[in-house]
């Protein structure tokens, strides 16, 4: 492996940068986009059954911001509880957009790393055809060792750049689509309870759920 970085010059080093950098955001999202730690099951139905019981104080709602993604949002609605449903509403969608914006961290530099990273191998190969050319300008095409080096460099940087370039790809388009879809439970869950609580909702479906 050494030897095929050493083969690559100069320009495997951003590469290898770039490898590093997108294994440690794919590994982070990974473990900050899991269901379970933004959208907890039967959190409403818990939030309502301590509504109904008189328990949602401060202490329980800042307990439920801190809890995951889906809880901030709903705390942020349930402080405005004692207001009419637009005013919880909207300010449940204020909160809802900087918890969509944390959900979203990194992918932008995540795209960009599998936009990069095949046009760096790109400038490695260009790089290494220069190379090649310049070899036969002073040597000749009679010594192939002599142009063996270009061309080397030319493959082992193109295809370092498509190794990471296409996992990079895939993870980003699954952690949009994996953002996409906990947005919309989020969003469902804040609205069953705003809809609850201002009594346009059956409050068995919260009980149902719960159990």
């Amino acid at each position: 492996m050494l030897e095929l970085v050493k083969a690559g010059g100069w320009i495997m080093l951003p590469i290898i940068a770039c490898s590093i950098l997108s294994l440690a955001i794919v590994a982070e999202r990974l473990w900050t986009l899991q269901r379970r730690r933004v959208t907890p099951r039967h959190l409403v139905a818990q939030v309502w059954n301590l509504h109904k019981h008189g328990k949602l104080d401060t202490a329980q709602l800042i307990k439920l911001r801190e809890g995951s993604p889906l809880g901030r949002i709903l705390a942020a609605g349930l402080m405005n509880r004692h207001h009419d449903r637009e005013i919880m509403k909207e300010s449940i969608e204020e909160t809802g957009r900087q918890v969509v914006h944390q959900l979203e961290r990194y992918l932008n530099s995540l795209g960009t790393i599998a936009a990069i990273t095949p046009l760096l191998g790109l400038l490695g190969t260009v790089i290494g055809m220069i190379k090649v050319f310049s070899a036969i300008m002073s040597h000749g095409v009679g010594d192939p060792g002599v142009l063996a080096g270009g061309i080397s460099e030319a493959l082992i940087t193109t295809a370092a750049g498509l190794s990471v370039a296409i996992p990079s790809l895939m993870f980003h388009r699954f952690f949009i689509g994996r953002v996409d879809e906990l947005v919309i439970t989020m969003e469902e869950e804040a609205l069953k309870i705003v809809e609850v609580i201002h009594g346009r909702r059956e409050h068995v479906v919260m009980e149902e759920e719960a159990s």
